[in-house]
């Protein structure tokens, strides 16, 4: 672990396995209680130095850890792939993202500002003149999963550097190699000690206690429902962020490019094996091209190579643990059960599932209400626009979705009444560049990350006021 600029070990260490094949490629050590106290007390202790750094020295911590993590790109890719098992070359894509997430995170700190309140324009405002600042809230929570867990990471941590916040990081218990790394690399970019503390291991008690925390003013969350939903209720009058889960849905119209939407979909339903809160799960096509565009989905599917992750050919490797691949392959099933066609793939090896390609999946199927998190899409045909909405918002979710068309007429009806938090047009939900709002509705969560947005939860405007 990383508490107060030190490295900090447990009496319980445990082994991070490759989820490819279970091989051992590390040990961390699960964080007691004792050290979720020490990290907070080591934050709060730096939180006034941070709130003290002007916004140039801000931005000049993230710009050196954005460039000590380009000058370590192999190293920590290498650490990606090996905690996840995801492949290599979708590892070192995340390494030059997260990069990137620092490098927007340096530059919104030197756009941190306020505005000038116009007081007399109320008759009580004459004489009188107004500004906002914008000040950190103090203590950050981050609290990330497994899927993205370095650039997730930098999502919360780069946002809260530039607004002067202190942060306490509890990465997923199945990948803290890659955060443990990163707190080196903010020392070394001259955060100040404590500012950043990393504390590894299970969640449960130790989440709870890291939230519960009277000197914690913020939270931000990426994960399941279910943990959101108590980190809410746990958190009280603290600022929650949450980003939560998906099952994103893409509308495919008959004037569709279907050569670009099949290609769009192939990758956004299969990346990481589907771990992606943003992974395409729902594709609705026009009856009149459904079959067509299948059988171009079911071809693109099958060029896929799957194999181990280190491997730089390799598309599709494991999930994150045997568990999660049986629990993938028994959706599949009920689906098939139900009255879903399996069209390809679907077979499970250890904790890899080949990727798969459903049709007319039932909507009560998990598959079409739940948030699959696998290597599986669904093909559904539908007739009208409204009808194909209509689905689309039947949904407890609302991260992101999106259509093909090639009229601009069709792309802003389904825009403006699809319920979601970013409607992608001509582009699979799974898109996302780091600087654009990111979060969902419903049940997908609250609050908009990417390093402007997210630098605006993790401040809070002061109104000074003067009598001239």
């Amino acid at each position: 672990m990383h508490i107060g600029g030190r490295r900090a070990t447990s009496a319980s260490p445990q082994d991070v396995e490759l989820p490819y094949d279970g091989s051992v490629v590390g040990t961390i050590y699960r964080a007691a209680l004792e050290h979720v106290d020490q990290a907070v007390g080591a934050a709060a202790a730096a939180a006034p130095l941070m709130r003290e750094l002007t916004l140039d020295e801000r931005s000049s911590i993230l710009r050196k850890a954005h460039q000590l993590l380009l000058d370590r790109r192999d190293e920590m890719a290498a650490a990606v792939c090996s905690e996840t098992g995801k492949p290599i070359k979708e590892a070192r894509l995340e390494v030059d993202r997260s990069a990137l997430t620092l490098l927007f995170s340096g530059e919104e700190a030197h756009r941190l500002r306020g505005e000038v309140v116009p007081m007399d324009a109320s008759p009580a405002g004459k004489g009188r003149m107004a500004m906002t600042v914008r000040e950190p809230v103090g203590v950050v929570a981050a609290i990330t999963p497994f899927n993205f867990p370095l650039n997730l990471a930098m999502h919360k941590i780069g946002p809260a550097i530039a607004g002067g916040n202190a942060i306490v990081h509890k990465p997923a218990s199945a990948t803290p190699i890659s955060a443990v790394k990163m707190a080196s690399i903010f020392e070394e970019s001259g955060l100040p000690p404590g500012a950043l503390n990393v504390i590894t291991g299970p969640g449960g008690s130790i989440g709870d206690a890291l939230v519960f925390d009277p000197r914690v003013a913020m939270v931000t969350f990426t994960g399941s429902v279910e943990v959101g939903l108590r980190i809410r209720n746990l958190a009280g009058l603290k600022r929650v962020t949450l980003e939560l889960g998906s099952n994103s849905a893409v509308i495919i119209e008959d004037d569709a490019d279907l050569s670009e939407a099949v290609s769009r979909c192939v990758a956004g339903s299969f990346s990481h094996s589907g771990q992606v809160c943003i992974s395409v799960q729902r594709i609705f096509v026009q009856r009149k091209i459904r079959d067509e565009f299948l059988e171009r989905m079911v071809e693109g599917t099958k060029k896929l190579a799957i194999g181990h992750p280190r491997d730089p050919a390799t598309d599709i490797s494991s999930l994150i643990t045997v568990g999660e691949a049986e629990r993938v392959e028994d959706w599949i099933g009920e689906a098939v059960r139900a009255g879903a066609g399996l069209a390809t793939g679907g077979a499970r090896r250890r904790a890899t599932v080949d990727p798969a390609v459903l049709t007319e999946v039932p909507d009560t199927a998990s598959l079409s209400c739940r948030e699959a998190f696998g290597p599986v899409v669904g093909v559904n045909a539908y007739e009208t626009l409204d009808e194909a909405i209509t689905r689309v918002n039947a949904s407890d979710y609302g991260l992101q979705a999106g259509i093909y068309t090639r009229d601009i007429r069709k792309a802003f009806h389904a825009a403006r009444r699809v319920h979601v938090g970013g409607f992608m047009i001509n582009e699979v939900p799974q898109y996302r560049v780091d600087q654009m709002p990111y979060g969902g509705v419903k049940l997908s969560g609250t609050g908009r990350e990417g390093p402007r947005y997210a630098i605006e939860e993790m401040t809070e405007p002061k109104l000074i006021c003067w009598k001239v």
